[in-house]
């Protein structure tokens, strides 16, 4: 039945809730929140109000909407927030970068603390800092933490481990204390975290002071390596504190907010303040901000951004003020357990911060620009080139398929996918092949694609029957586009498999030269010159590369298992554990080919009877 828009917008509760507006082929075009559901929803079919082109342009595509009522309107948000990052709607301001930030964690509640670098914080007793903008920083400063306060690194369970086995090397390198060996107390480790713990606050007076004396002490007494240690942790731990340039109060976490917007695109920059100091900067993409304000791409921006990451400061400092300020303190104050403050400082330092930030989004704005075109005419540029030479009204996702084999040894395939001319790794798939024996490739090429859209047709089948959608089928998705290693011949064998299974895509063979570089492509039984110096025929090349790579990578690492397996499989008693004990101990199959019985029996894993075996079938071979 056609959706009755009067009698259903009749219908519409006095309540707060989430509204989704869906177009003519279900795709959810916007999802929003409102604390009316009844007027919000009905301000969108009103006459001249001003919403914007964009807006406009959304309200001619809706079909039908529909709506969840929630008991407040902090819940509406969450659940607005989370429809969004779901289905990211065509017509919302989307945060384009999903980004997960370090942390250092401190595991105190542990007798003997180690110092981990992780992506999420939980409530487990453990001291976080950050979060921080480098992961590469992160690993810098552990590894000083390490060799300053020589922590172990190791996850034994102390103290009940203590002494049951070896010390690690870098209690041998003296990068360790060795608590495992019960060479320290737990009184005595402990005060080597504190004086981590103070470091990773910021307070590094001490430490400098005290390596500064070690290394002079070193050096009085004609110990020159040991001072030149001295000297280097001085220098690193020097590094480290003057990159902490922007000191804003005493012991405060905020996050300074400010963006910079053309016609097209918004930047928005973050400044991370953690315990009142600077410790990093990033900088954002908003997409589909066309006819929207600074002011709205801001809240959008905050309930986004603060929705996915698990460290909310005290203070957000904003540029400008947004429309459900009380509300996103409320939110925000009950995902970080205590009040949030909202503010727009209008003097002081606080002020020069937040021009600051918006000085830093314009010119981001600015420089990427033309990075951010160039992109884009690699990607969907070469894409909509390739569709126009093939005539093809729309092009978004492209698979490409190769066979790898050496003298029909471990014939394998290889199956890569592009989308907007950007590879989507977690749709490659690998293929062994079943039924082919020897160098056949187009009876290779064959048996890969029938499996491939068999699979796709049954998971299909499957997923309707189970009312899923087509996300939890890897194989559901079809191509736009088949891209062909070869020309007419691997067409044609495509296209047979397509006829038969009763599919319609179009099929393109990508022609080569004598020296194997593709000269142009092969379309329904013609061949058509490409410019070899466009970006469509740079994707095509670089799609081409990288089915070729991913089948012989696929092939290498079957021949290296079964060059393992040829020999040790090949003796009764010898299974995957066995060989992979038997390489552990020995190291060489050679090692293993000269061993006597008594010595293969010193593989714990290896009994009397099967070393006996080995050391027969070794014997007979060199007869």
């Amino acid at each position: 039945m056609a959706f009755n828009f009067e009698e259903e917008l009749k219908k519409l509760p006095d309540k707060p809730g989430v509204y989704i507006m869906r177009d003519e082929k279900d795709t959810i075009l916007y999802v929003g929140k409102a604390i009316n559901l009844r007027s919000r929803v009905r301000s969108y079919f009103r006459a001249n109000i001003g919403r914007g082109p964009a807006i406009d342009k959304m309200v001619t595509l809706i079909d039908r909407f529909e709506y969840i009522v929630t008991d407040s309107e902090l819940e509406a948000l969450v659940l607005e927030n989370n429809l969004i990052k779901e289905h990211s709607p065509k017509y919302n301001t989307l945060l384009k970068d999903d980004k997960t930030y370090p942390y250092i964690k401190v595991t105190v509640a542990e007798d003997f603390p180690r110092i981990l670098f992780v992506r999420e914080m939980k409530k487990d007793r453990a001291k976080y800092f950050g979060p921080y903008t480098s992961a590469t920083a992160v690993k810098d400063t552990i590894e000083l933490l390490n060799k300053l306060y020589q922590l172990r690194t190791c996850n034994r369970n102390l103290p009940r481990d203590i002494g049951l086995d070896r010390p690690c090397l870098n209690y041998h390198i003296k990068q360790c204390l060795a608590p495992c060996q019960g060479n320290i107390s737990k009184e005595q480790y402990r005060l080597q975290v504190e004086g981590a713990l103070e470091f990773l606050s910021g307070n590094y007076g001490n430490l400098l002071k005290d390596l500064e004396g070690k290394m002079q002490q070193a050096a009085e007494n004609l110990e020159f390596e040991e001072a030149a240690k001295y000297r280097d942790l001085y220098n690193s731990v020097k590094s480290v504190s003057q990159k902490q340039k922007i000191n804003e109060g005493v012991g405060e976490d905020k996050d300074i907010i400010a963006l910079s917007k053309d016609d097209y695109d918004a930047v928005v920059q973050v400044f991370f303040i953690r315990d009142g100091k600077l410790i990093g900067r990033e900088h954002f993409y908003m997409t589909h901000v066309s006819g929207v304000s600074k002011e709205a791409i801001l809240e959008d921006f905050i309930k986004q951004f603060y929705a996915g990451t698990p460290f909310i400061p005290k203070e957000l400092m904003l540029q400008y003020e947004v429309e459900d300020m009380e509300l996103l303190e409320k939110w925000l104050g009950s995902k970080r357990g205590s009040r949030v403050y909202l503010r727009v400082p209008k003097k002081g330092s606080k002020e020069k911060l937040l021009e600051l930030a918006a000085k830093n989004a314009s010119l981001v704005l600015s420089q990427d620009r033309e990075k951010m075109k160039r992109e884009e005419g690699r990607t969907i540029g070469a894409v909509k080139e390739i569709a126009a030479l093939l005539g093809l009204e729309q092009v978004n996702r492209m698979e490409a398929f190769d066979i790898s084999n050496i003298s029909g040894f471990e014939n394998v395939g290889s199956m890569v996918v592009y989308e907007k001319g950007k590879p989507k790794r977690s749709d490659y798939r690998k293929f062994k092949i079943r039924t082919v024996s020897g160098p056949d490739d187009y009876a290779c090429m064959k048996e890969v694609l029938t499996r491939r859209f068999v699979h796709g047709m049954e998971e299909t089948k499957t997923l309707e029957d189970k009312e899923l959608g087509a996300e939890f089928g890897s194989f559901t998705k079809f191509p736009d586009l088949l891209l062909m290693d070869g020309g007419k011949g691997q067409v044609n064998i495509a296209l047979e498999v397509l006829r038969e299974l009763r599919i319609d895509i179009p099929v393109c063979g990508m022609v080569k030269d004598d020296n194997h570089r593709t000269r142009g492509l092969y379309y329904q039984n013609e061949e058509i010159d490409i410019d070899t110096r466009s970006e469509g025929f740079k994707l095509i090349t670089r799609i081409q590369d990288e089915a070729h790579r991913f089948a012989i990578e696929y092939h290498r690492s079957l021949r290296s298992k079964s060059q393992v397996k040829s020999v040790l499989d090949e003796i009764p008693g010898v299974g995957p554990s066995r060989r992979k004990a038997l390489m552990r101990y020995f190291k060489s199959i050679e090692e293993i080919r000269e061993a006597q019985v008594d010595e293969l029996t010193q593989v714990p894993e290896i009994p009397q009877n099967v070393a006996e075996e080995i050391y027969s079938f070794f014997r007979k071979q060199k007869k």
